[in-house]
């Protein structure tokens, strides 16, 4: 049989986060993964970015499932968004379903949502000319799996966030036997994760990892404030087992934290060292000595560097920074969190706290590091490799790995978001594409943010916004009141009087000028003002602020009335035009 094989990355191609693949086999979609990524600093206001779905709704009768590879943001964190959209089922070891089941927990409209189904790497499921398997990856989260969809011509294999690690504990062990098995029947094409691809040295063991932090808690003799990505259950149970040898307690900050903590516990992912390990409340931290305490904060959604800051600031609530306090930083953020975490750092020190962070001693990435990436493709012996779940530059670094093991330019391909990649025994082409962009999440709002509003959100924040209120009767072509001008992050209006004074005569002669035409028009008004306002104000300040120019209109129509009635007959009507 002659198949027909379409790879689409939907997201998680040239940036982090966000990954989600469509593999179209012979007109059958397999969605693998749905993750979001969190906002970089010019997404002023973003919650989080989730994948573009509009292609997959053109084709929504088309998708077989959904198959989850771990329990992470960047892998299941947009499936309440997808299920709200799509009814297919969803598939996922144990502990990955349960923190999907968490994240549809939260949307009311998904509720009634149970098409959830559980995996493992023994598990073998079939769609007629599709079968789909799975094998056991070392991550930070117990469950990791990577998928294989098993065609005649070979299969596609999506690894999903993994790295090697020989200490691992034996529910993070990779299934080495099942790589090679997989390789020696055969893998068409392989899409594997090059979050780690730029980095030469090998990832440090979580034997060592755990040994460290135990080391760090010993040597601290305060309060201990952990920040952790919330669900990487690894560090949970390396931080618990710290606590309970160095004699301290720990406290759970926020509800999505403690639901993971009791998902992994219920589920025996995440075991409690001693009984009396976790703190209840927030007043029983403050009964004990800081150097008993251990308080894990993840912020929301498990972000814990903003959190961090607002702890900094005083602004978390019942737990802030003290001095003395060391900030245990544990996550490894991103190249482009470098600056935000920098500035945490330097909040933290203006609080007279400490701050420790795991990467600067070690490299502790839960991603596959060079070597961990050319063991994989030597293992599997893919005819075609795919590199995703990264950065541009960090794809690149992962073709050039490949081509050191004797790949050629033919058998790589690093993709765009949308397009669609055609494979056969023999060759791999674009065949297509579509347009795929971002869909932002703002508040309740999903979608509704697009590049003009972030551009003014930009404008603002750092030009600021000029309010100029004209009133007018159209009837008689005259302004009824002077332009009245507001200011806010812009100049300081009482030290700019001058400049107010001038900016209101513009506006005058600028209104005056449409009212005089014959052919009045609103929406050309608005214009006029803020182009002659923009104009001015720039060349007095070179800054452009946002220019709202609001345009009352007044009719008034006088008549005589007796002294018993009210001395103001006028009847007016006004109409504010934005």
């Amino acid at each position: 049989m002659k198949n027909d094989i379409k790879i689409m990355a939907i997201g998680g191609v040239r940036e982090n986060g966000k990954n989600m693949y469509a593999i179209d086999i012979n007109g059958g979609i397999y969605i693998l993964d749905c993750g979001l990524k969190y906002p970089e600093n010019e997404l002023l206001g973003i919650d989080v970015v989730i994948p573009d779905f509009s292609y997959l709704e053109e084709n929504k009768d088309r998708i077989v499932g959904v198959f989850l590879t771990h329990g992470h943001a960047d892998a299941i964190g947009a499936i309440s968004y997808f299920l709200s959209e799509f009814d297919v089922p969803v598939f996922g070891s144990e502990m990955t379903v349960e923190l999907a089941k968490l994240n549809v927990a939260d949307s009311e409209e998904l509720s009634s949502f149970d098409d959830f189904h559980i995996v493992s790497e023994r598990s073998e499921i079939d769609f007629d000319d599709v079968k789909v398997t799975f094998f056991k990856t070392t991550h930070s989260i117990p469950g990791s799996l990577g998928i294989a969809l098993h065609t005649s011509d070979g299969a596609i294999v999506y690894t999903g966030d993994f790295k090697f690690d020989q200490t691992a504990a034996p529910m993070y062990q990779t299934n080495y036997s099942a790589l090679t098995r997989l390789g020696d029947e055969g893998v068409l094409a392989l899409l594997s994760d090059s979050g780690n691809a730029e980095n030469p040295a090998s990832s440090a063991s979580e034997k060592k990892i755990g040994e460290y932090i135990t080391e760090t808690f010993h040597y601290h003799d305060s309060r201990i404030i952990v920040a952790s990505v919330a669900s990487n259950i690894l560090r949970m149970q390396q931080v618990f087992n710290a606590a309970a040898e160095t004699g301290r307690r720990v406290f759970l900050t926020g509800h999505d934290l403690e639901r993971i903590v009791k998902t992994a516990l219920r589920l025996h992912n995440l075991k409690l060292p001693v009984d009396d390990l976790l703190i209840d409340s927030v007043k029983d931290v403050d009964k004990m000595n800081p150097d008993k305490v251990v308080i894990i904060q993840t912020g929301k959604m498990g972000e814990p560097i903003k959190a961090i800051q607002r702890m900094a600031n005083k602004e978390q609530g019942d737990i802030n920074i003290e001095p003395n306090d060391l900030v245990f930083i544990t996550t490894t953020p991103s190249t482009a969190m470098e600056t935000t975490v920098a500035k945490t750092r330097d909040m933290v020190y203006r609080a007279d706290g400490e701050v420790e962070m795991i990467s600067d001693q070690m490299n502790s990435s839960g991603d596959a590091s060079q070597t961990d990436l050319q063991l994989i493709m030597n293992l599997l012996k893919p005819k075609f490799l795919i590199p995703v779940s990264g950065e541009y530059r960090l794809l690149e670094s992962h073709a050039q790995l490949a081509k050191q093991i004797g790949f050629t330019d033919d058998r790589i391909f690093i993709p765009d978001k949308g397009d669609i990649v055609s494979v056969n025994k023999d060759e791999m082409w674009i065949s297509g594409s579509a347009p795929i962009s971002d869909t932002m999440i703002d508040g309740i709002g999903i979608g509704d943010i697009g590049n003009i509003v972030l551009r003014d959100r930009k404008v603002l924040s750092e030009d600021g916004i000029f309010v100029a209120v004209v009133t007018i009767d159209r009837k008689k072509k005259r302004i009824v009141s002077q332009p009245k001008l507001t200011s806010r992050g812009f100049v300081y209006v009482k030290a700019n009087k001058d400049l107010m004074k001038e900016a209101a005569g513009i506006i005058e002669k600028t209104v005056r000028n449409n009212l005089d035409h014959k052919e009045f028009d609103w929406s050309n008004l608005k214009q006029d003002v803020r182009e002659t306002l923009s104009d001015y104000l720039y060349k007095q300040t070179k800054r452009r602020p946002v220019i709202l120019p609001v345009i009352m209109e007044v009719n008034q129509h006088h008549r005589r009335t007796n002294k018993k009635h009210s001395k103001n007959a006028a009847k007016s009507t006004a109409k504010e035009e934005n």
